[in-house]
């Protein structure tokens, strides 16, 4: 059964995109706004420019209690901010090796360039990595770890002003 036949709301996992502004996430809304069908498993975090994803936030968010997370940005060479996607790439790419060290399967992280224009390869994008995610099951719990509910939480009063 795909990830798409699920209809149980408890089947859901805890997955996470960082998505560049200019590209992936308007590939995000033109699939949206074309109907596709994709999973719904995943929460979108909208950012100004993968390069900006800082993996810290990657791994916090994974030790946190997400199940899998997925960073999206603009096709190299097609950057908004010019080489953005290049600092991206080389970074992914390092802690995507890194991964194993802090005790997390590296199959639970995953990056791809998607444009605006291409609505249809970000459902094709989303829907494997979902059913890659699915396939491997929740993440397991770290003892100790607080949930990613405070991570919410946090982002919040980062929003405010108050941290």
């Amino acid at each position: 059964m795909s990830v798409l036949e699920q209809k149980n709301a408890a089947s859901e996992l805890r997955l996470v995109g960082f998505l560049c502004n200019w590209c992936s996430y308007g590939g995000a809304d033109t699939a949206g706004v074309g109907r596709f069908v994709q999973p719904t498993d995943l929460r979108i975090i909208r950012l100004p420019c993968s390069g900006r994803v800082n993996p810290l936030f990657i791994a916090k968010t994974l030790l946190y209690g997400a199940d899998g997370v997925l960073v999206s940005g603009c096709h190299p060479r097609d950057c908004h901010y010019s080489d953005g996607n290049y600092y991206a790439r080389r970074r992914m790419e390092v802690f995507k090796q890194l991964l194993s060290t802090l005790g997390i399967d590296p199959l639970r992280f995953e990056y791809t360039w998607v444009s605006a224009s291409e609505g249809q390869r970000w459902q094709m994008v989303v829907t494997k990595f979902t059913e890659q995610i699915h396939a491997l099951g929740p993440a397991p719990r770290l003892p100790g770890a607080p949930e990613l509910e405070w991570l919410q939480s946090h982002a919040k009063d980062y929003k405010e002003g108050n941290l």
